[in-house]
């Protein structure tokens, strides 16, 4: 897309725009007011880049805007108003956040305006944004919905548009007065620059290290809020060393620092520092979950508590650091006020990142208790961990057969079992239905019942086996052992069959 560097120069085409967005900003021109795409949704759209947050501003007050809509929630003090847009055909119904063009006050604690005024100019709210690449309004004038172009214009007073095509991060105006207005803005360009390949330019830079302290006054949720855009984003390696290098990860995670030229040994080829970043870095190549992400930043932070001189040619050791580790990631989670979901199951794949995995020795038994331990809903996390930490130590990228056999392992152990315990009835209820007394004959009644079943899952039903179970205890124990051994038979061959397939699957045997 060709840039304009004018503030209405002509019409240009846009795409990937949810039709909702159009609604929205249309309603709001159709009521007499003027409605603007701001932020970093215009950024995106103009990068080529899908946008998550739809943001609209206009001269309309937050009353106004209230107004004009059917369903909406207002629930702050800057005059942000939700819109809940119903009409679209998507599956997920989309919020369009609507706030009028305003200007602010001084921000005495660094953090928040001491007064929001709303004003009736567009050019009154662009000067308040924090970076010119967010400062580009578009305004919506046309949609053709079989080509879904829209067509508009933009209003760009600060050269957004050539920081876009230089690829740089810069503040509105001096930037050593933005971060003081709110100090998030610190985080918040490092993380924009990371996100979208993007540099600070050399004045946002320098007032980054100047004004980093500023931080210590933010809230940890909206530390956190930035600190996970970061991690979850293509590049996190990049964004975490950044945060390094501009002196504004001790507001984050302090502990990280001092994993650095922290020498670990075996098949260890980098520091627990770097290790820890590429172990991250290959959980986002994978697109795994926040919580894996999380893990494989923090599996080995307890590392520096715990190393010790080594004796018989070991240089260090480090035993138990994943205790240690699992106790400092609680901590710095919670002090981050993540979720407590999100915490249990991250100190959870932590605690147990060092699981046993020699094929040649380890049992089925052992698979299933660190099922056990750390949950069959979050087991395969934890392989996708251990393969994070591997390949965080510099080992071969493809999968060892060790690995592999694991994997199928694990499969074998979860995989419900092929046997009279997945029948809807059990011995106690058969000797109730048939008035049988304990004994062998109640142990044929159960595998002649299996081998129904096996043959036809839909007839493990209470109703019907407990018919079939007063027809069983009717013939002769010899003619229900021969069925009973026909039906472990057909169990055995049916377990063989379903471990071959598990095995095939994973290049086993």
């Amino acid at each position: 897309m060709k840039l304009v560097k004018t503030v209405k120069e002509k019409l240009q085409e846009f795409k990937g725009i949810p039709t909702e967005v159009w609604e929205v900003s249309e309603k709001l021109k159709d009521a007499g007011f003027e409605a603007y795409l701001i932020g970093g949704c215009v950024r995106d759209i103009l990068l080529d880049i899908e946008a998550n947050d739809w943001d609209i501003t206009t001269n309309a007050n937050p009353e106004q805007i209230i107004a004009t809509f059917e369903k909406t929630f207002y629930e702050n003090t800057y005059g942000t108003v939700g819109v809940v847009n119903e009409t679209t055909k998507n599956e997920k119904v989309r919020v369009i956040e609507v706030t009028p063009y305003r200007l602010e006050s001084e921000y005495s604690d660094n953090r928040r305006p001491d007064a929001v005024i709303f004003s009736q100019n567009l050019e009154d709210d662009l000067k308040r944004r924090d970076f010119t690449i967010n400062a580009i309004a578009l305004s919506l004038e046309s949609f053709d919905g079989k080509k879904e172009i829209y067509k508009g214009h933009l209003v760009d007073l600060y050269k957004g548009q050539e920081d876009l095509a230089d690829k740089i991060v810069r503040t509105v105006g001096d930037p050593d007065e933005r971060f003081a207005e709110d100090g998030l803005r610190i985080l918040r360009a490092v993380r924009i620059a990371n996100y979208i390949g993007f540099k600070m330019d050399k004045k946002t830079e320098e007032a980054v290290k100047k004004n980093s302290d500023l931080l210590s006054k933010i809230a940890k949720e909206r530390i956190r809020d930035e600190f996970v855009k970061i991690i979850t984003s293509p590049t996190p390696m990049k964004g975490i060393l950044k945060c390094l290098e501009v002196n504004i990860l001790r507001f984050i995670i302090p502990e990280l620092e001092k994993t650095i030229s922290i020498e670990q040994k075996g098949a260890h080829i980098y520091d627990v520092w770097e290790h820890l970043l590429r172990s991250l870095q290959y959980s986002a190549d994978k697109n795994l979950a926040l919580e894996i992400r999380l893990a494989a930043l923090l599996h080995d932070i307890g590392k520096p508590k715990s190393r010790r001189a080594g004796e018989n040619g070991e240089k260090w050791t480090f035993y138990g650091h994943e205790v240690v580790s699992t106790r400092m990631s609680e901590k710095i989670l919670t002090d981050l006020k993540f979720s407590k979901k999100v915490i249990e199951k991250t100190v959870k794949l932590i605690r147990w990142h060092m699981f046993f995995a020699d094929t040649e020795q380890i049992t089925l038994s052992a698979v299933r208790r660190i099922i056990a331990k750390v949950g069959k809903e979050n087991i395969w996390d934890l392989v996708e961990l251990r393969t994070c930490d591997r390949i965080g130590m510099g080992r071969p990228k493809e999968d060892p057969y060790r690995l592999r056999k694991y994997m199928a392992m694990i499969e074998e152990a979860m995989r419900d079992p092929v046997s009279v315990g997945m029948l809807k009835i059990d011995g106690k209820k058969i000797m109730e239905v048939t008035e049988e007394v304990a004994g062998p004959k109640i142990g044929y009644i159960l595998h002649a019942l299996l081998e129904e079943v096996l043959d036809n899952p839909k007839l493990n039903t209470e109703e019907y086996l407990e018919d079939r179970a007063r027809d069983f205890a009717k013939l002769e124990i010899k003619e229900l052992e021969k069925i009973g051994k026909e039906g472990k038979e057909k169990k055995e061959k049916e377990e063989e069959k379903e471990l071959g397939e598990i095995r095939k699957r994973h290049f086993v045997k």
